[in-house]
């Protein structure tokens, strides 16, 4: 299988479809990359906080993917925002993943309370300068957070991954994303399993196509232009949530998804967490 790429503004193309590894042990990560590497998966997405970069890194090695063929994401976690203390973090997530170089790094959270993402954003810069990385950006930034990023140092950010999925489309922000040639990435775009693929207009839409509630949303997500990271341990569903580029959804089908967005957060506010 194939997935559609993404050209970030440096660019650098990225996997549009990609392998999300949050809530996975080491264990259970290197035998999901395994899994999601044989599917047909190239982009995969991990962070410090997963605790699971040194199972990533050793299913990457095992695997027969060249490296040139990979997109590998981690992520910088809140209490390194300090310049030294970000440039460490980043050398010792390369140790754990056994990797010369970093396709894209984030940071985590603003962590707005804390005050430091700009000392952290100057950080990533600098290996991005050395090369060590061939692109970074940030995680559940706001609008607020990126003007003054972009403001501060002058460099925009090739991604912002943030919580995206039905429920909360989060279309002003992705507008401005727009505006500034950043990347929308959407974590937990199937919405946690808990509702977002039981709505009704969902499953509607699935049975028109003869397909799955995850496979729609993902192919919404995709035609809307987002970068998506479903995650599953699950072989067969592994498979299936990179198999929907053989159909397309219409405006009826785009708008029907669209209009499930009630601004409902799953996941914590960033104007608030880990200060």
């Amino acid at each position: 299988m194939t997935t559609t790429e993404i050209t970030l503004n440096n660019g650098v193309a990225m996997p549009q479809l990609g392998f999300g590894l949050w809530k996975m042990t080491d264990t259970e990560a290197e035998r999901a990359v395994a899994t999601a590497l044989e599917a047909g998966y190239r982009s995969l997405d991990t962070a410090k906080l997963y605790e699971n970069e040194e199972g990533v890194g050793r299913a990457v090695r095992a695997s027969s993917v060249p490296r040139e063929e990979l997109f590998i994401t981690t992520k910088l976690w809140n209490d390194e925002h300090d310049h030294h203390r970000a440039l460490a973090a980043f050398d010792t997530s390369m140790s754990k993943l056994g990797l010369d170089y970093l396709d894209l790094y984030l940071i985590h959270w603003p962590a707005p309370g804390q005050d430091r993402y700009l000392d952290a954003w100057r950080a990533l810069a600098e290996l991005y300068a050395d090369g060590r990385v061939r692109a970074i950006g940030v995680s559940n930034f706001t609008a607020t957070h990126l003007t003054r990023l972009i403001q501060g140092s002058g460099i925009v950010p090739a991604v912002n991954q943030i919580e995206l999925h039905p429920w909360l489309t989060q279309r002003s922000l992705r507008a401005f994303h727009a505006e500034h040639g950043i990347a929308t990435e959407a974590w937990s775009p199937l919405g946690q399993g808990r509702g977002v693929l039981g709505e009704r207009a969902v499953t509607d839409v699935a049975a028109k196509h003869g397909r799955t509630p995850a496979q729609v949303v993902l192919r919404w997500h995709v035609q809307l232009g987002n970068i998506a990271i479903p995650k599953s341990v699950t072989p067969s569903r592994i498979s299936e949530n990179l198999d929907i580029f053989g159909f397309e959804l219409d405006d009826e089908d785009m708008g029907a998804i669209s209009r499930l967005d009630a601004g409902r957060r799953l996941g914590p506010d960033p104007d608030v967490f880990g200060a």
